[in-house]
């Protein structure tokens, strides 16, 4: 047996922020995906996953039931036989791994189901992000539900703060355009949860939380704005200096041997990078106006594009 798919995400915009009400978007990014499955012979791998399944499916028991209900004899019946997660999804890659799994076993297992089909209105928005969150939590200590959300529903999501958020629609892509947001693989394994508590201790300072809200959300919320309508000129110029704010402010979530690299995008305007999820390894989100000179800068990492301009 092999489940439907589910794909990864890339934040484009408002990773930490959303925690304080910024805006945020995020995309599916279809290159990874995940599908629940059973092989006759499994391998290590496989195995390894079924482990965790385990694990997860106890959390899923605990789950309270005025947030969601759970076929739970059947998931259990599943995960003894065997079932696992097959999936080409990074773990650590600030790219959503677990939120594809939460997302998989949700549309398999939750009684009452949230359908794509249905009409989404903001309250059902908001009661799967609640639900994936609670799910999720298993994986991270505290989740927003966003990732889950992303790869159940397969289609870009636009926060508007922490309890307004909507489906949306994004600029069509220009396949010959020069523009292009893409991945840089730091080749580090990035953990979440170490991350969110530097930020959670960053907070606690009064400079720190002054900069998040007169720059950091600022010029998030901007280039939001700025990429949903399509104003490629200005979304550069905030980028630009988001990629400055981020480089002066979130040193320990930017891997070491970055740091040069990240200022020399600023200076020669020849690409921005930011965080992709958390930071601390994974992914590097870029932006670039010439994706042929930015790859000439960049010539000693391989550039995954996920969005042309």
């Amino acid at each position: 047996m092999k489940g439907p798919l589910f794909y990864s995400k890339i934040l484009l915009f408002g990773e930490y922020g959303i925690i304080k009400d910024s805006k945020g978007l995020s995309i599916p990014y279809s290159f990874y995906n995940g599908a629940l499955k059973k092989d006759a012979h499994p391998s290590e791998e496989a195995i390894n996953s079924n482990k965790s399944l385990k694990r997860f499916a106890a959390h899923i028991q605990n789950i309270d039931e005025n947030i969601a209900r759970f076929d739970y004899a059947r998931l259990l019946e599943d995960v003894n036989s065997g079932m696992y997660f097959d999936s080409s999804i990074p773990q650590g890659y600030g790219v959503g791994s677990s939120g594809a799994l939460v997302a998989a076993l949700y549309d398999k297992y939750a009684f009452d189901k949230i359908t794509v089909l249905e009409n989404l209105t903001r309250e059902k928005l908001l009661k799967l992000k609640t639900i994936f969150a609670a799910m999720e939590s298993f994986f991270h200590g505290k989740s927003s539900g966003l990732d889950p959300l992303n790869s159940y529903l397969s289609i870009p999501i636009l926060i508007n703060s922490k309890d307004n958020i909507e489906a949306t629609g994004i600029p069509a892509q220009e396949i010959e355009g020069k523009g292009a947001v893409f991945l840089i693989d730091s080749g580090i394994i990035g953990e979440t949860a170490p991350m969110v508590s530097i930020f959670m201790e960053k907070m606690k300072q009064e400079g720190f939380r002054n900069m998040l809200k007169t720059q950091f959300i600022k010029h998030t919320d901007a280039c939001v704005d700025d990429f949903l309508q399509g104003n490629v000129k200005s979304l550069f110029k905030n980028t630009k200096q988001l990629s400055k704010v981020v480089l002066n402010n979130f040193k320990p979530m930017i891997p070491k041997q970055f740091h040069d690299l990240w200022s020399k995008g600023i200076e020669t305007n020849e690409y921005y990078l930011k965080l992709c999820g958390s930071g601390g390894g994974g992914y590097i989100l870029g932006f670039t106006e010439d994706i042929q000179k930015a790859k000439q800068a960049l010539s000693d990492y391989k550039l995954e594009v996920v969005y042309s301009f």
